[in-house]
């Protein structure tokens, strides 16, 4: 009997074994723990990647203000140091003071000084035939928009710094009116065909607009050279006359 109840109490002691051996199986698990440990931090890593990515959008829209608001000032720092010193004594250092500025940025638009006077250049043309062509935008009718032309034409020769430009920085200046001459050509033909069609429709014949356009910039130019003091409406009014001569019959008229 004792040996039965010592082989009962020993197998009742069996499932004690077996359940003190039970804390042995997280030990097993401890690599699970770890795994998803290594999943969390996956999972964590993912959304912040996703994260960062949205907001570069906002800030390169930010960057590309910036820039054309730090090129803007830039061009205006030029002007102003062209119009003081003439393009020949021009410095990038005085430039960046002008424009408030380090070297760094300022070299992270224009790697040398030929390069940012071409783009002055340049941006002097653009500056130019964008707020003519805004100035003309209003006018619907032919006679109001030619009027209105001459006007900006003549206040861009007495207002403009164009005048001053050419004294301080003549080779500058020169180089500036070829480039803008041929373009102004074709542009001042957009700019004036409502009023080249009301005029041809008047005299039932074409003008030869290339060439009327061509003599009103050569006019414009020429009054950089050869200025009128004593009247300041004496280009306008001499454009105005050289047109009217061409509508009544004179050269440059081409029967239909």
């Amino acid at each position: 009997m004792k040996r039965m109840k010592t082989m009962t109490v020993a197998e009742l002691e069996q499932p004690r074994v077996i359940a003190d051996a039970e804390p042995a199986v997280p030990a097993l698990a401890k690599p699970k723990t770890k795994a998803k440990a290594k999943t969390t931090s996956m999972a964590e890593s993912g959304p912040v990647l996703s994260a960062s990515a949205p907001p570069a959008k906002p800030v390169r829209r930010r960057g590309n203000r910036r820039s054309e608001q730090t090129v803007d000032n830039i061009f205006e720092a030029t002007e102003q140091v062209i119009l003081k010193s003439g393009a020949d004594r021009i410095s990038i250092l005085e430039v960046c003071n002008a424009a408030s500025i380090s070297r760094g940025t300022f070299y992270r638009y224009f790697a040398s000084q030929e390069e940012l006077l071409s783009a002055f250049s340049k941006h002097k043309r653009e500056r130019f035939h964008k707020s003519l062509a805004e100035a003309l935008a209003p006018c619907t009718d032919p006679d109001q928009r030619f009027a209105t032309m001459l006007t900006y034409l003549n206040n861009y020769l007495d207002i403009g710094s164009s005048r001053r430009l050419l004294l301080v920085a003549p080779e500058f200046a020169l180089n500036f009116f070829k480039r803008i001459f041929h373009d102004a050509v074709v542009r001042f033909q957009d700019l004036l065909a409502p009023v080249f069609d009301a005029w041809d429709d008047s005299l039932d014949a074409k003008l030869d607009r290339e060439l009327v356009c061509e003599l009103m910039v050569r006019l414009v130019l020429s009054d950089h050279l050869v200025a009128d003091g004593s009247d300041r409406l004496a280009m306008p009014r001499r454009i105005a006359r050289l047109v009217e001569s061409l509508r009544r019959g004179g050269g440059g008229l081409a029967r239909r």
